[in-house]
């Protein structure tokens, strides 16, 4: 009867201990609320591909402003599927510049797309190009990699600039059940330099991390647990023993054609 008490008490106590290792933000309270960092934007950089629209009441003077769309043919040589258009966009230098028609080179490099939205209005009213201009900023290769204990990693294109890391995960497929959800990695590129953020999904403090909010080309890793790692040792063991098996197999073979 106790060998049976004991067996039971540390099943529950393993099972309590596996659910704590997957289970995310567990220390929300019910109906509480918690003040995230305001959204304020991505930060336009060097190499980034920047779609820019201008519009105005006169179509034919905003068109001297916007690039051109192009033709491509979808599908291989034997087989073309169909023809699609795509607008070229304006790729930052690494000084961060952009060469806008009539306006010439301007720098962008630090500021949001409605700040930059903003400064091509105001440069082409001052300069008396166009007395309404609207101007429409997208990026054209805002992209994420997800890596690591996931079910369908890869590289993602984002529509807008505003996604979270949860959101990301999801595109992602969600954590495998191997995945630690405690040590999250953000890889994050910025001037030059490589910065690491870790992520512990299963607090609500995460929330507060810089890599709440992704950024173009971050790649978030999501590492294997202990029993994903051990799966794996156990695996590299038993190619092993397969090798010296085969190499010990071999041996014997050739003593016996020398003999």
């Amino acid at each position: 009867m106790n060998r049976k008490l004991i067996i039971f008490l540390c099943s529950v106590l393993v099972s309590c201990n596996t659910s704590k290792n997957v289970v995310y933000i567990q220390d929300v309270v019910n109906g509480a609320t918690k003040q995230i960092v305001p959204y304020t934007g991505i930060a336009i950089q060097p190499k980034d591909l920047l779609s820019i629209v201008v519009s105005s009441r006169n179509p034919i003077l905003a068109t001297n402003y916007n690039m051109p769309l192009i033709t491509y043919q979808a599908g291989t040589a034997e087989m073309i599927s169909s023809f699609q258009q795509k607008m070229l966009g304006y790729l930052v230098d690494m000084d961060g510049n952009i060469d806008f028609p009539v306006l010439g080179k301007i720098k962008v490099a630090g500021l949001t797309r409605i700040q930059l939205s903003e400064t091509i209005k105001q440069k082409l009213i001052q300069e008396d190009q166009l007395k309404d201009p609207i101007v429409t900023i997208d990026f054209l290769n805002f992209r994420i990699s997800v890596l690591g204990e996931v079910r369908s990693p890869g590289t993602f294109y984002i529509n807008n600039d505003r996604i979270t890391l949860q959101e990301a995960l999801g595109m992602a497929g969600d954590l495998t059940i191997y995945g630690k959800r405690d040590n999250v990695i953000v890889q994050r590129e910025i001037d030059d330099k490589i910065t690491f953020y870790q992520v512990n999904l299963g607090s609500k403090a995460f929330i507060d991390s810089p890599a709440f909010f992704l950024r173009q080309n971050d790649v978030v890793i999501v590492s294997p647990n202990k029993t994903m790692a051990a799966r794996s040792r156990i695996n590299e063991n038993k190619m092993l023993s397969v090798w010296v098996s085969l190499a010990s197999f071999i041996t014997t073979l050739a003593v016996l054609l020398i003999k």
